[in-house]
């Protein structure tokens, strides 16, 4: 389920100050490199953190850096026991990704136990950066908070007091709805009711019918993947848009507004770290990527690259692979790059960085097959994520 890939070669002696543990400095990506997440994450992520190593110059602190990638098949079991191997016998230093909430938690864990960084690219939870943070884990591209927190908010502001949720019965589901009807309450709006659905259901008519029977003003689609894509379809095809009920998606990207069609798709409104068609250096980045990978980055792809760099240039830096040393200089440089700007890693291991308010384009205003998103208004950091004062990180000094 997994393989080597040398990034660099080896050359010369080591840098006099570098103090890697094992004449090499090695990475592995875990993912969902064959499920229904594939198409996010998965082999794309093996593609952006190669780039990152080769964009390095295939070494740091002297020596070469290698890459590892496996399947966590979203099965906690599997996803741990991957990484406790890569750990234990292959000497890997730090593993991105993470797969998913589950897995992350427990490979968070594993790593904190085994002194090896763990930085999550695609998921959600905000427990890695809550009551299970790590010394040795960041959380970098976004989480439940963000998403739900930076929607609702554009939401609300546009009108959307009242709101009917959606919700895809697990635990990811769950925590979208509760963030984002916190913030509803919050301001003064109402929640008119919720129905929650199997992961996995294909027929939401019931769900749909007890919406629009709701009069809310916003349906929130607290779903992922291709349950998200159904709701969504089925919305149109039921005309919530038409009775005055507007779609506010809690997770989407950039493959499914294209999965989904620009028809019914349209209008739709959603948060986002990364959008391939934002400025110079995003569409650059995005093309390399494509000539590799045969479509854009979506925002966890972009992400890892985003990671892995920084990571190299803290192992640089620090002149080893020692994940306490490593760590403080990732904490101490800047996140400087095609994605972010200015980001910082906060105690909890919470990457700041701004995230993006996105609505997908009418069919009349796309720009070629992947020019299917705009990007409505950027939301601060300090803005997007749970203030480090309400964390329930036991690390946070109070």
């Amino acid at each position: 389920m997994w393989k080597w890939v040398m990034a660099g070669v080896l050359a010369g002696g080591m840098a006099a100050q570098a103090q890697p543990s094992d004449r090499a400095v090695r990475i592995g990506i875990l993912a969902d490199m064959s499920g229904v997440f594939a198409d996010i994450q998965g082999p794309g992520d093996v593609v952006a953190a190669r780039m990152a190593i080769e964009d390095h110059g295939g070494r740091a602190a002297g020596v070469p850096v290698e890459l590892v990638s496996g399947d966590g098949q979203n099965r906690t079991d599997i996803g741990v026991s991957l990484a406790r191997r890569w750990f234990d016998n292959e000497r890997v230093d730090a593993i991105f990704g993470l797969a998913n909430s589950a897995i992350a938690l427990g490979v968070q864990a594993l790593g904190a136990e085994r002194n090896r960084i763990t930085i999550a690219t695609s998921v959600g939870t905000t427990d890695l950066t809550g009551r299970a943070c790590a010394a040795t884990g960041a959380h970098w591209v976004y989480d439940n908070y963000a998403l739900a927190a930076g929607t609702a908010n554009a939401m609300f502001d546009a009108g959307g007091r009242d709101w009917f949720f959606i919700t895809s019965d697990y635990a990811f589901g769950h925590s979208l709805e509760a963030n984002a009807a916190a913030v509803v309450r919050e301001r003064g709006g109402r929640v008119m009711g919720s129905v929650r659905v199997p992961l996995g259901s294909t027929d939401f008519a019931s769900a749909l019918a007890q919406a629009a029977g709701s009069r809310a003003q916003v349906l929130g689609i607290a779903a992922a993947g291709a349950d998200f894509q159904n709701i969504v379809k089925q919305a149109s095809e039921f005309g919530l848009q038409r009775r005055g009920m507007r779609p506010a998606a809690l997770l989407s990207l950039l493959t499914d507004v294209r999965a989904l069609g620009s028809e019914a798709a349209q209008g739709l409104v959603f948060t986002e770290a990364f959008y391939w068609d934002q400025n110079d250096d995003t569409r650059a980045f995005a093309a390399r990527f494509q000539a590799r990978h045969g479509r854009p980055p979506t925002m966890f792809q972009a992400g890892t690259y985003s990671a892995v760099r920084h990571y190299l240039k803290a192992v640089d830096a620090a002149g080893t692979d020692e994940a306490g040393a490593v760590m403080e200089r990732m904490r101490a440089i800047p996140v400087e790059d095609f994605m972010t700007r200015g980001g910082t890693i906060r105690e909890d291991g919470r990457m700041m960085r701004d995230m993006y308010l996105m609505r997908a384009l009418p069919p009349a205003q796309l720009r070629g097959e992947w020019g299917l998103l705009e990007v409505v208004a950027t939301i601060p950091a300090e803005r997007a994520f749970r203030p480090l004062a309400n964390s329930e990180c036991p690390r946070v000094r109070r």
